[in-house]
């Protein structure tokens, strides 16, 4: 899971402190500058003073008239025209200097979403931002390397693993289907462990295709695919003495009906096999705001710890010990699911309940009701 970001106080942004500073140091100037005209220009003249009155602004422009009850209000109008002048040219030349940075920040974000085939190319001559952006786009092309070369990794392997695997199962079911072979405890555990890795390196290889986001979208309702996900898995939850209640309303968004139907399957494979309590139950709902497409999974079971639940969307990680039976799972379930929401632009969020048991929710960008 990705570090959270550390809170830090509102302050000011760097622009307006470059403007801040722009406009500081012109009127410092342009007080130095007046300063430097009254000791030398003025010398010599009457020195009486008053403060100026209104009628006295008039008189600015008259040379004639000019000492020291007409300066003052010249020079109160020429440091309140550097004022202006220092800030709205501070501001366009704060923002000028600083569009490169922008840049670098607006492709940081996309890199953070996961997609690094991005590349600022930042033109003109080198200087420091180039340099910056230079040296980024050179990370990326590493991180991709690298990300390409894991993903064909996994999809390899993936590959490798299952024609073994699949030859061992059969030469199991054979001897399973022997009339003149005596049934042994052992063959029925070598079955199970080999069932297993073959999910294993299933659910391995449709990782690597999902980081790829490779797959097509198309218009699906994830009530639709809820209620699917339900027939599927219906059996094992009777099998479980699971009930399972349903509040399913049109929830359209765009993605893949086959990714989004495992995400399903998953989260309600996860709810019946960690249901570990009498008369569980699983309430499923679909919702939508005309933003955000949402699917939750609500289950009973034993509480769970906070700091657990943080950790459940990483492989291999599971909130409670291993279930028995055939349904064992890889630890893997939540993973696949918290990655297909990811890759639909969505997230998958985890919360325990009071009173035991876990809330799944996965939030997808919505699309609007087709007119039918």
């Amino acid at each position: 899971m990705p570090e959270t970001a550390v809170a830090r106080a509102p302050g000011l942004s760097v622009r307006l402190k470059l403007t801040l500073s722009y406009a500081s140091f012109l009127v410092l100037a342009g007080v130095l500058l007046l300063a430097a005209v009254w000791v030398f220009l003025l010398r010599g003249r009457s020195t009486a003073f008053r403060f100026p009155a209104l009628a006295d602004f008039g008189r600015v422009f008259d040379p004639s008239n000019f000492g020291p009850v007409v300066f003052v209000p010249a020079a109160i109008i020429v440091i309140g025209f550097l004022l202006v002048f220092g800030l709205v040219g501070g501001w366009i030349l704060a923002g000028r200097m600083l569009a490169p940075l922008t840049r670098i920040s607006n492709a940081a974000r996309k890199a953070q979403g996961g997609s690094l085939s991005f590349r600022i190319e930042m033109e003109g001559r080198k200087d420091e931002f180039r340099e910056l952006a230079d040296a980024f786009d050179a990370m990326l092309a590493q991180l991709e390397i690298r990300d390409a070369e894991q993903q064909r990794f996994a999809a390899n392997a993936s590959h490798e693993l299952r024609t073994p695997l699949a030859i061992t199962q059969t030469l199991l079911d054979v001897a399973l289907n022997d009339p003149d072979r005596e049934d042994s405890q052992l063959d029925q555990r070598l079955r199970m462990v080999n069932t297993r890795a073959i999910e294993l390196t299933e659910a391995l290889l449709l990782l690597s295709r999902v980081d790829q986001r490779t797959f097509d979208r198309h218009q699906v309702d994830l009530a639709l695919i809820a209620d699917e996900a339900i027939e599927t898995l219906l059996p094992l939850a009777e099998k479980h003495g699971v009930a399972i209640e349903t509040d399913l309303n049109p929830t359209p968004c765009h993605g893949s009906h086959t990714l989004l139907l495992q995400l399903a399957t998953n989260l309600l494979h996860n709810a019946i096999v960690h249901n570990l309590c009498d008369d569980g139950r699983i309430h499923i709902g679909t919702a939508t705001d005309c933003v955000t497409a949402q699917l939750t999974f609500e289950n009973t079971g034993i509480e769970l710890d906070p700091s657990v639940i943080s950790t459940l969307i990483e492989p291999f990680q599971r909130g409670t010990e291993r279930v028995g039976g055939d349904h064992v799972g890889a630890g893997l379930g939540l993973a696949i699911a918290n990655r297909i929401a990811q890759a639909h632009d969505g997230d998958l969020s985890l919360r325990p309940h009071a009173d035991g048991g876990l809330c799944s929710t996965v939030r997808l960008p919505a699309t609007a009701r087709s007119s039918s």
